[in-house]
This record gives structure tokens, C-alpha cells and sequence, in this order.
């Protein structure tokens, strides 16, 4: 086996460290730990919970799987290694808020049995498709009786705060949480609340005073001592996150509509056309049978749903517009599509961030697709972002050993409308270019015009 490598993410737990190799996934428990480690596994809450597909699955491996390392662990767990990581800066809105709801009814289903969870981090959940999933199993520990909740204010400012953020301000989280690891501040954001909304009991109760706590902690040390001789009772700690589940689950995104996320309808494509795009597609999808197919520009998830059907085992959908990404995850929570829709601008994808720059790694750290779809992409970048052709093909063809792109002519109404308040400057923006530039990097296994106004889609394999 190869041999496994220490995660930088998981560093910050006390009570474990997890380990990875390409193909599998350990933990080891710290010795801090063992004694919560055992008597939360005894009790049989997290079993169940595993059981019912909300909390990833662990089972023991021996000692000396690890090494060293292993052999001075008293448990090592494995995990099933998940297909790909994500971070909630990449999420839109309504996967962070089923990620919030599955936090919330974990810790209510464990307060039930006597355990609670010691945080409350949105990277202890991961999806798989559309459905959040608990990944963090050191998180459990034993209720202590009386305790207040020690992950409160870390799941307003990871969970609630992004969240309160579109739904009352309209505005995205992804860039705010990216460019803050720890997340949306109380601090921030109660600064900048309309007056009315600070009349909404909730709002006063998980922000405004949370801020206010927090400016009192730091200019005085007895506040703390009096927090830590606070007692809360078990019904009103259940109670806090039944009203939160309640609160979360009513949110709704504002400023919803969006430029594209009616792409699916208003594009100038015909019926018939359409129906020719997806067929190609289907045909390159059933022929290499991916098992990570990565839908650059994904919009509402149609052609990533062709793929699916045709034989791609799982698909990553990528798009800027918030719109239509929480169109794609809807639908595919909706329809069990084995899809993760991710936020994605392509001219400054998700970098390395936190302690040494290792803590979250970047897009291109994380995998590689074994294939890919740029459909009604390649203009996007540049057109409307002016980067040159022969770094779009670069980038493209560098993602994946196989795909299939789309070029848009200048003559097509959608790149009309990006040319439609700005000069042309794109000389080399055509078709024989584009074709040229693909063939010095990738064999052409199939080109097709599927448009009356001269698109064209290119099957590539640079194998």
C-alpha cells in the first residue's frame, strides 16, 4: 500500500489525525480521546446514524496498516474515501443549508443518547451528489449535564451568518467565506443589518447579541468565567437547536433570478438542435464511461444529467451564476442525481488557503477529472474575460485526458450580447483558430455543428 500521508485539514482536531493514501482513508484516535471514542461507539447512536446514511461509515483497521504511527494508536478507523472534497465556500446556498439542517438533526438525534458534538465546523460535511454527509466522527463525545453549547457561535458564523447573509442582504457568500476561512464574523455581520431586521427575535438572539459578547469577552476576562458558570438545561439546549432547524429551513435565497439560470429555455439553440447536443454528448459519455466527469459551466445540470444516464459515474457541475447552480442542485436533490454542484469562477478558481497554505487545498490539488464537458464555456473566457484562446485550451485540455468542447462563432446571439457594449479586440477568436489550437494539443476524435448559427462540438483525447 502506499504509504500514507498525514491531512493538513485535520491538524486543528485534538482529538485524532487523519490519514490518506490515494485509494483509502484512516483516522487515528488521540489518547485524549479514547475514553469519549468509547463510550459513544457503546452507546449506539452513532451506528444508527451511519445506518440511515447521515454520518460516513468507520470501520476499525489494524494498528499496523499506519506504521509507527499506527502501532502507538490504541483505535485506528478507515472511512470510505469520498470522490471529491469540497468546501463551503463552494456550495450555494441551499446545499449550505441542508448541510446546517443535517449538523442540526445530528446533534439533536445525539443529545437523545446522551452525546453531543464538542464543534460545530461546516467542514465536517462533505456531499455526496446532493446529500450532505457528516465525515467528522471525533466530533462525538459524551453530554456533560448543565453544559451550553461550545459550537454555538462557530455554527452562526460557518453556517447561519453565510446563510443570513443572501437570504436578508442578497448577497452570495462564496468570495466573503472563501476570503475568510472561519467564516461570516457576528461581528461584520451585525454591522451591517437593516434596523428592522434587528427587531427579529432570532436575529437578536444568534447575532446582534453574539456580537455583543463577543466585544464584551474581549475587553473583559471575568465575561468568560461567568459564561463558564452558566448551566443550561437539556430541554433548552434542545430547544435552541429545534428553533434554529426551524429558522434555517424557512430561509430562502434572495435575488434568486439571475443572468443565466433561464439558460436552459432562452438559448438559441432549436429543439431539434438541442436534442442533437444532447445525443452527442450521451455518445461520448456511454464510449468513456468516466468516473469523474467534471461539467464546466454546468448551468441547471441538463447535460450533466445526459452524462449521468449514459454512463459517467458521478459528475462535478462547476458555474459562476448563482442562479442557475442552485437550479442544478435542486434538481439534482430532487432527481438523486449523482451530481455536486460547486460555485466556480474559472478565472479565480478556489486557491490553497489556511496555515502554510495547505489547511484547504485548491481546485487543481484536490483531483483531476478523468473527463470533462466545457459546453457554451470557451466564450465565456474569452470574450467576456479576454483571456487568450491558447490559455482557455491550455487550461481545458490540461483538466482532463477527454472531453468534449463547444465553440461559440461571433455570429451566435449569446456572444453578440458579450460583444454588445464593447469593442472587438478578438481577432483570433474563430473556428479555424480554435480547431488549430485544440489539434497541437489533443487528437480530434469527433467534430459536429449542432446549431444553425455554427456551433460546433469537439470530442478530444489527448491520451
Amino acid at each position: 500500500m502506499t504509504e500514507a500521508q498525514r491531512d493538513y485539514g485535520s491538524f486543528r482536531d485534538p482529538a485524532g489525525t487523519v490519514f490518506v493514501t490515494p485509494e483509502r482513508v484512516f483516522r487515528t484516535v488521540a489518547d485524549c480521546a479514547v475514553e469519549d471514542f468509547k463510550a459513544v461507539r457503546s452507546c449506539g447512536v452513532l451506528a444508527q446514524l451511519v445506518e440511515e446514511g447521515l454520518v460516513i461509515d468507520e470501520k476499525p483497521a489494524k494498528p499496523d496498516v499506519l506504521g509507527p504511527i499506527g502501532r502507538s494508536s490504541q483505535f485506528i478507523v478507515e472511512h470510505p474515501k469520498l470522490s471529491f472534497i469540497s468546501y463551503p465556500y463552494e456550495w450555494g446556498f441551499y446545499a449550505l443549508r441542508d448541510a446546517a439542517i443535517l449538523h442540526l438533526d445530528v446533534h439533536l438525534r445525539c443529545l437523545e443518547h446522551g452525546v453531543t458534538l464538542s464543534d460545530a465546523s461546516a467542514y465536517n460535511i462533505q456531499f455526496v451528489g446532493a446529500s450532505p454527509l457528516f465525515i467528522d466522527t471525533l466530533s462525538f463525545r459524551p453530554y456533560r449535564e448543565g453544559e451550553t453549547w461550545a459550537g454555538h457561535k462557530q455554527f452562526c458564523e460557518q453556517f447561519l451568518n453565510p446563510l443570513l447573509l443572501r437570504s436578508l442582504l442578497g448577497i452570495p457568500h462564496n468570495t466573503w467565506f472563501r476570503g475568510s476561512m472561519e467564516g461570516v464574523p457576528v461581528e461584520h455581520l451585525s454591522r451591517m443589518l437593516p434596523l428592522k431586521a434587528r427587531f427579529s427575535w432570532n436575529i437578536l438572539k444568534h447575532v446582534v447579541l453574539q456580537s455583543a459578547l463577543q466585544r464584551s469577552s474581549s475587553k473583559a476576562s471575568s465575561s468568560n468565567n461567568i459564561v463558564k458558570t452558566i448551566k443550561l438545561p437539556l430541554e433548552t439546549f434542545k430547544n435552541i437547536l429545534r428553533g434554529l432547524r426551524k429558522w434555517i429551513a424557512a430561509l430562502e435565497p434572495a435575488g434568486f433570478n439571475s443572468t443565466w439560470n433561464d439558460y436552459a429555455v432562452t438559448n438559441s439553440y432549436t429543439a431539434p438542435e438541442e436534442r442533437q447536443k444532447a445525443a452527442f454528448v450521451a455518445e461520448f459519455a456511454s464510449a468513456v464511461k468516466p468516473s469523474s466527469l467534471w461539467d464546466l459551466g454546468c448551468n441547471t445540470g441538463n447535460y450533466s444529467k445526459v452524462a449521468l444516464e449514459a454512463g459517467a459515474e458521478f459528475v462535478i457541475g462547476f458555474d459562476f451564476d448563482e442562479g442557475a447552480l442552485e437550479n442544478a442542485y435542486l434538481r439534482a436533490r430532487t432527481e438523486g442525481l449523482n451530481l455536486l454542484t460547486l460555485h466556480l469562477d474559472a478565472t479565480n478558481p478556489s486557491p490553497c488557503l489556511g496555515w502554510a497554505q495547505q489547511e484547504r487545498k485548491g481546485l487543481a490539488e484536490r483531483a483531476n477529472a478523468d473527463a470533462l464537458l466545457a459546453l457554451a464555456f470557451v466564450h465565456h473566457l474569452a470574450i467576456a474575460k479576454n483571456i487568450p484562446l491558447d490559455y482557455v485550451l491550455d487550461w481545458l485540455v490540461g483538466l482532463a485526458p477527454l472531453g468534449v468542447i463547444e465553440f461559440v462563432p461571433k455570429n451566435d446571439p449569446m456572444v453578440q450580447e458579450l460583444l454588445r457594449l464593447r469593442e472587438d479586440i478578438f481577432p483570433n477568436y474563430n473556428v479555424q483558430d480554435f480547431e488549430s489550437g485544440l489539434l497541437s494539443r489533443a487528437r480530434i476524435v469527433k467534430k459536429e455543428q449542432v446549431s444553425s448559427t455554427g456551433r460546433v462540438l469537439y470530442w478530444y483525447d489527448r491520451t
